[in-house]
């Protein structure tokens, strides 16, 4: 093993100090850093739950320990993180979602993302002085509002692999919201960083999380009843207790009726809503084989591209984490990503060159434009394929992973969000809505065919979202691992596949491992970790270094040795519970 206990201290150091304060918060950055928890490496013999947060694995747990499947566990905590975990995810957002089936020996891919109200177009985000809605308008409010796909998404799963009754796994979250919880220091903490400009309006979310003006405090023990009779009604009559009725009435006239920025949302989009099964995208490297999903979401397809071009390297001599990988590393991304933003967008809508993209000789290509010795500036897509341009989305990071292994061996990884932290900061029956709309690219105009994620009516907005399902050579999963981190989920994800599969890293030491990304615009450094004694090297090889505060939030499980472990990222309060 090549992990040296100099290699460990370089990974470790600084992790136990809170970024928030150092670094102040950056427009694409909204849900900030809170601070470093103990890493933890978890064996689990029957069945494994990571989650963001304790509340959500123990209800997970608590399926699986009843008998229940990986699908019903991740019922009980997206469930559960409605409430806990408002500002990440929830039943008023969406989530891609990858299931592994032991017994038929099948991956399968679940699509319930967020779609554009058939209404929509670019035109909602001009404003009164004909100029584009800049982040902050464009967050804030009812327009911003997609139709919510987790509710339909957990049916749908349930439908095919639950276990138990769908009412069992709303049970832990309907009793938390009525007998609350204590408020957790991350919670407080993003809340009184003020995030979100929406809190400065009056309205319900505002008097929820800042009572008499004040956010919540550490340990306050906060009760949602109207989230609980929510849940009631989805627990009782499944998506029709969502998508239609009273509950879908609430949502719809919140979107149309927001004082600042109304919404085009109707009942007929609610109740319209269709999840999509999709095939799943798997990328070669080495002897292995990674899994995600594919478009509209660009996390496999980037992952793949960034793996690809990195197969032509000896990644697993370079030091962990050293120079040479830093390189190496943030250049891959900066060629992945531009084809991302230039092609990646609803299949429904648009031909992705998925084959293209992923040809070994292309591949080659993008390997042979890096300077070795050098940071080679802004790439551009190297397909010249169809009429599309590069364009970019504000993704914001407000976002969610779980991961579960049950006692039959299902896996699941899930990665769930609302977009920005607190979603578009309109709250209905108890949770709030997202605001996916701003994945689209908003300076683009709905009939501009050059831009692949423009917004139209009924379309699913772009993500980088990447639930991954890692395959050894003979088919059989090792790892299964996502993350949070709105655009940078991409390169979290493929650092820590590479952390397990190139250097063979136990999963405690791959959740600790300092974050480097690159997203086509600048090589980003861990703040307070060894990483920044890299940047002279680095902007001396021509690259521009920004050292920040990256927040991911992996989950993971990784079959290592014969034995299942599961391990969460120390950077948030997320929670391994094994048996």
């Amino acid at each position: 093993m090549r992990f040296t206990p100099w290699v460990l201290s370089l990974c470790l150091i600084g992790l136990s100090q809170s970024v928030l304060a150092k670094t102040p918060l950056e427009v694409g950055e909204p849900e900030a850093a809170t601070g470093i928890q103990t890493v933890r490496l978890v064996e689990g013999k029957q069945w494994l739950a990571a989650t963001a947060n304790p509340h959500a694995s123990q209800a997970a747990a608590e399926q699986l320990r009843n008998g229940g499947s990986a699908i019903d566990a991740a019922i009980a905590a997206q469930t559960m993180l409605t409430l806990t975990e408002p500002q990440s995810s929830g039943i008023g957002g969406g989530f891609f979602m990858m299931f592994w089936d032991a017994k038929a020996k099948k991956l399968h891919t679940l699509d319930a993302r967020e779609t554009a109200p058939m209404s929509a177009d670019a035109s909602q985000y001009v404003e009164a002085d004909g100029k584009r809605s800049t982040w902050r308008q464009a967050i804030v409010g009812g327009r911003s509002v997609g139709v919510p796909g987790a509710v339909q998404g957990l049916w749908d799963a349930h439908q095919r692999w639950g276990k138990l009754p769908w009412k069992a796994s709303f049970q832990p979250a309907i009793q938390k919201s009525i007998d609350g919880f204590a408020v957790s220091p991350r919670l407080h903490k993003l809340l009184a960083a003020r995030i979100h400009p929406g809190f400065e309006r009056d309205g319900a979310a505002a008097d929820y999380f800042y009572p008499k003006g004040e956010p919540l405090a550490i340990g306050h023990q906060l009760k949602n009843p109207e989230l609980a009779e929510s849940l009631r009604l989805v627990a009782n009559y499944g998506p029709a207790g969502f998508y239609q009725g009273q509950l879908a009435k609430q949502i719809v006239t919140a979107v149309q009726n927001d004082p600042d920025y109304p919404g085009r949302l109707s009942l007929t989009d609610m109740a319209d809503y269709q999840v999509r099964w999709r095939e799943p995208l798997c990328g070669d490297y080495r002897q292995f084989s990674v899994c995600g999903m594919g478009p509209p979401s660009s996390g496999a397809v980037t992952i793949a591209q960034i793996l690809g071009i990195l197969a032509h390297q000896d990644v697993a001599s370079m030091p962990v984490n050293g120079l040479e990988f830093v390189h190496w590393f943030s250049q891959a991304s900066r060629l992945a990503y531009a084809d991302r933003n230039k092609f990646v967008a609803d299949p429904d809508f648009n031909d992705t060159p998925i084959e293209q993209m992923l040809d070994p000789q292309y591949l080659k290509s993008r390997w042979q434009l890096i300077d070795q010795a050098k940071d080679g500036g802004v790439r551009r897509a190297g397909i010249s394929q169809g009429i599309y341009v590069s364009a970019k989305a504000f993704e914001l990071p407000s976002t969610s992973h779980m991961v579960f292994k049950d006692s039959e061996g299902n896996l699941v990884s899930l990665t769930s969000s609302i977009e920005m932290g607190f979603g578009s900061s309109v709250m209905v029956g108890g949770f709030l809505l997202n605001n996916q709309l701003t994945d689209f690219t908003l300076s683009a105009d709905s009939g501009d065919i050059t831009v692949a994620n423009r917004l139209q009516g009924g379309k699913r907005p772009r993500s980088s979202m990447a639930p991954t399902i890692v395959f050894d050579d003979k088919g059989q999963p090792i790892l299964a691992v996502g993350s949070p981190g709105g655009s940078r989920i991409i390169n979290y994800v493929a650092q820590a596949v590479i952390a397990s599969l190139d250097w063979q890293l136990p999963l405690d030491q791959v959740m600790a491992l300092p974050r480097v990304t690159n997203r086509n615009d600048y090589t980003a450094l861990e703040v307070d970790t060894g990483l920044e004694k890299l940047q002279p090297q680095l902007e001396q090889m021509g690259h521009k270094v920004r050292v920040v505060p990256l927040n991911s939030g992996i989950q993971a499980i990784q079959f290592k040795d014969g034995r299942w472990f599961g391990s969460a990222d120390p950077r948030r309060e997320g929670l391994v519970v094994a048996e």
